[in-house]
């Protein structure tokens, strides 16, 4: 066996600190993004509420793994977004921009926390109004989170990621809505946020991906985003992108002095894991990122759109896939939601009901009140949503 191989093995979820680790980082984000929650309120400004979320994360993790001999690397995994209405994904702007909350915006939070590597991610999707959410937004919402509860019931050991595509779809049309294209649930290894194995939102002929069976000790980051429109998001303004990440195998002499200046910081303080452009000096950031992308050195978060009219629902969760079933460590409670459509498909009743766990004898530790808790919330999330559920919430 190679070093890497064994380096590999040791790195799994075979090993409890391992374990232990990406639950710390899961209960971190978990926490931030109930924080973040709170926040979104009318007249709130995007960008505060995107600090607010990076700072927690900073904080709490910094506050772990203080007094060990090897130093941990720890802090956000992806930076805190907030994407509104028909904006798809990866809205975190610049300090300058002045963009706001209103009431009634279908704002989706996305963000992520690591330890030592280890990476839990999640995005929710919460509406700012009191009450319960009705009609199309309803849908929306309904159709992101029960495709992602179907998700999590087919992303285990012997399943395929094709089966997973194929699911999501069908439940998205069940409310008449569409799972957006180009959106990609990866695997997850210690610092790798875009692991090999990928799980396509949407099958289509522009996009393939290998056949790929999901293994027991993965873990993946299962990525789900429904709109109410056509599903095919534009690049609409190339300025409104703020978050990259290292390409590792890309090298290039830069040409401009600004530019090899930001490159170097990038290298010395992202030089893995997604980061905000909000993290350097704004004026040099801006002429310094062109000429970086422009050479594959970085590669770009783009800020996507439906048409303006179109809701778009956002959720995505981190599973490990362990021994004893899958454990869903990511997740915050949906609103109260009263969809006008009802889930008839046979299809789709048998997969929510399947366990996520597989009843092995022994080994089962002893849960607490919290994690029971959290189950119960979970099962609770499983029922398909119709006029007269509520979604889940607790």
């Amino acid at each position: 066996m190679s070093d890497d191989e064994r380096e590999e093995k040791e790195l799994d979820l075979t090993s409890p600190e391992v374990v232990t680790k990406y639950k710390s980082a899961a209960e971190i984000v978990n926490k931030a993004l109930q924080l973040v929650v709170k926040e979104c309120k009318p007249k709130a400004k995007i960008v505060d509420i995107c600090e607010k979320g990076d700072v927690f994360i900073r904080e709490q993790t910094s506050n772990m793994y203080k007094n060990v001999k090897r130093k941990i690397e720890r802090g956000v995994a992806f930076p805190t977004c907030l994407s509104v209405n028909n904006t798809v994904c990866h809205f975190s702007p610049l300090a300058s921009d002045t963009s706001e909350l209103e009431e009634g915006d279908m704002v989706k939070i996305d963000m992520g926390c690591h330890i030592d590597g280890f990476i839990a991610v999640v995005a929710h999707t919460h509406v700012i109004q009191d009450g319960p959410v009705t009609g199309r937004q309803a849908d929306v919402v309904a159709a992101a989170n029960t495709a992602a509860e179907v998700a999590l019931r087919l992303v285990r050991p012997g399943k395929k990621n094709k089966d997973v595509t194929d699911a999501i779809q069908k439940v998205a049309a069940a409310y008449d809505c569409k799972i957006v294209e180009g959106v990609l649930s990866h695997q997850l290894k210690q610092f790798v946020i875009d692991g090999n194995k990928v799980i396509l939102s949407v099958s289509n002929p522009d996009a393939k991906v290998d056949d790929v069976e999901f293994e027991e000790n993965e873990v993946y980051a299962v990525d789900i985003v429904a709109s109410t429109g056509e599903g095919k998001p534009k690049l609409l303004d190339e300025k409104q992108t703020t978050i990259y990440k290292r390409a590792v195998d890309k090298n290039y002499h830069l040409k401009m002095k600004t530019s090899r200046f930001i490159f170097s910081e990038i290298n010395q303080r992202f030089p893995i894991l997604p980061f905000t452009a909000r993290a350097l000096e704004e004026k040099r950031a801006r002429l310094g990122l062109v000429e970086c992308v422009n050479h594959d050195l970085l590669q770009p978060y783009p800020v996507l759109h439906e048409k303006p009219g179109d809701y778009v629902a956002h959720i995505k969760f981190t599973v490990l896939l362990m021994p004893n079933g899958s454990d869903r460590i990511t997740s915050h409670p949906l609103q109260e939601l009263q969809p006008t459509k009802v889930i008839d498909d046979p299809e789709v009743k048998a997969w929510l009901a399947l366990g996520t766990k597989t009843k092995k004898k022994g080994g089962g530790k002893k849960k607490g009140k919290k994690d029971d808790k959290a189950e119960e919330s979970a099962e609770a999330e499983v029922e398909p949503m119709d006029a007269s559920t509520n979604g889940g919430a607790s």
